[in-house]
Parts: C-alpha cells; structure tokens; sequence
C-alpha cells in the first residue's frame, strides 16, 4: 500500500469543471455547382454572422465517393465566421446545414455538401451524421471527431482523417484561421 493522501493533498488533485472558451466555426462546401458556393455562404452567413476568411475554391480529386450522388467535378471551398460560437451548438449547426442540402436536391439527390465543424487552438472537429469507432455521438443524431490536431506549430491528422483535409491548401487555411482565432481569444482570457 502507499501513502495516505489527505484531504489538503489530494485537493490540488481534483479537477474542477469549467466552460470552455468558444471556439471558431468552419465549414466546408462542396459542389459541381459554382453558383450554390454563394448561395450556401449567403445563407450560412444570415444564421450565423460575417463570414471573416474564405479559402480559393479548387478541386476535389481526393476521393470518389461523392460522385454516385453529386457527379463529377467536385469542387471544394472552406469559409469560417467571425462570431465564435459555444462547441456544444456543433449538432444544431449540422442539422441547419443537413437542411440546407436538403433544400438543394436534383433527382432526389445531393448537389452541394456542408460539413460544419470547429477550430480550437488545439484541434479540429468535424460533425457527421455517421457514427464509426473513432467518433463521439453529441446529440440530436449528430457526431464529432477530432480531424486534425494542433502539434509542433502545425495540424496534422490522424489515421481516419480525410485526405483534403490534410491537403497544403486546407491545412495552409486552417493556420489562418487559427491565427485570426487566437487573437480573438487572447482577448477573452
């Protein structure tokens, strides 16, 4: 047996709840449709605030998975907002943008994709409607995962991260938003 601990001992060992800081909200857009970027980001943009930095739109070519129901000629694009927002809204954001692809079917069929997510100092998370063994089921039929973790000034991903979003120009985006976001937060500690 080891020492007894006493109450004074252990009470620097006891973690205490707090709230987490807020965090910065991202989405990713993709379609074969050029038009429906602004109409998406028009529409994010009414629920919810300026939109503060936009990647360039380029091309998906990283997987085929989309091209059964959404064709060829993927495009992608990544916007984030200025408002932070609190990390538990994540499952209402994706049921908003699940409501905006909605809106926008062909053939009963998707033609644009939003994958809402968050970015903190130290991480990425994205919301999936999909559960798998490495995501974290959040509420309202909704799920996150850690996509992208921040180590030696740098994200990188992990095993079941999506190729684009280990691309140069995703990861190249997501460091300006994490500066924008860093200093936003400085002000808040």
């Amino acid at each position: 047996m080891g020492k007894a601990w006493s109450k004074e001992k252990r009470k620097g060992f006891m973690g205490k709840e707090r709230n987490s800081l807020p965090v910065k909200l991202i989405t990713a857009i993709y379609s074969n449709n050029l038009e429906l970027f602004n109409v998406v980001e028009e529409k994010l943009a009414a629920e919810y605030g300026l939109i503060d930095l936009k990647s360039e739109i380029f091309d998906f070519t990283y997987t085929d998975y989309y091209e059964k129901e959404m064709g060829l000629g993927l495009k992608k694009k990544f916007i984030s907002f200025e408002k932070l927002i609190d990390p538990v809204s994540l499952s209402d954001i994706k049921i908003f943008t699940n409501q905006i692809e909605s809106k926008h079917l062909k053939d009963n069929k998707r033609i644009v994709n939003i994958d809402p997510g968050y970015l903190t100092l130290a991480k990425l998370v994205l919301a999936s409607t999909k559960d798998f063994t490495h995501r974290i089921y959040i509420g309202k039929g909704i799920y996150a995962e850690v996509t992208l973790y921040y180590q030696d000034k740098n994200y990188r991903g992990w095993p079941w991260t999506y190729p684009d979003y280990k691309s140069d120009i995703s990861l190249s985006f997501f460091q300006k938003v994490r500066s924008t976001y860093h200093n936003k937060i400085s002000n808040i500690k």
